[in-house]
């Protein structure tokens, strides 16, 4: 078994680690899990005690949530030149990582589930109001055609993958600069084996059922 394996289901947010292996390019090997059985068995509540994915064991150590193993794994593998360089890169590496992990999947999902901030309670939640989240994350792209400017790095599988996700499901709203950025990260080679390995294993999933 490879030092690195990825814990996962090609439906959940598993997808965002999956694609950040594939730009890392080292080797790995992938355990499907499934929801309400494998996912919740005791045996992965050992590597996961909320019984979620992704998960991602390197060697000895463990690390869960799809931020925190993109950060994780440019930092591990410095050669493979995911990082951010200079010391603009890193604030705009780290602030705009945390905000779409924070700010960013909370407004969305409120939004989705149809959840709205009572009037004057705008101040005890992370993201304030979606709009303002919304306006935020399009300054942080600002001219790009990346997070940090024009490199790209670990933080932009992770924001990239919020909006292309956000774009695909209708919950982010369309921009002009949302989908210019969706299309440039959707056409790189591990994007694209990302999503042919996930898809892959959905057909073979139907198929086993």
């Amino acid at each position: 078994m490879a030092d690195l394996v990825l814990y996962t289901n090609p439906q959940s947010r598993g997808r965002i680690a999956h694609w950040m292996m594939e730009e890392l390019g080292e080797p790995y090997d992938t355990v499907w899990l499934d929801y309400g059985s494998t996912m919740k068995a005791p045996q992965y509540r050992a590597i996961n005690p909320m019984g979620k994915v992704p998960a991602l064991r390197h060697a000895a150590v463990v690390v869960t949530e799809a931020a925190a193993i993109c950060a994780y794994l440019a930092d591990a593998f410095p050669h493979r030149d995911l990082l951010p360089q200079t010391p603009a890169e890193r604030a705009a590496y780290f602030r705009w990582l945390f905000f779409a992990a924070g700010p960013v999947e909370q407004a969305v999902v409120a939004r989705a589930l149809g959840w709205t901030v009572p009037e004057g309670r705008s101040a005890m939640v992370g993201f304030g109001s979606y709009a303002d989240t919304v306006d935020a994350l399009a300054t942080g792209l600002g001219d790009g055609p990346f997070v940090c400017g024009q490199r790209f790095t670990a933080a932009d599988v992770y924001v990239g993958s919020s909006v292309i996700w956000g774009l695909q499901f209708g919950t982010l709203e369309r921009r002009p600069q949302f989908e210019a950025y969706a299309q440039r990260l959707a056409t790189r080679p591990a994007y694209l084996r990302s999503v042919q390995i996930n898809e892959s294993r959905l057909t073979s999933g139907a198929a086993e059922g």
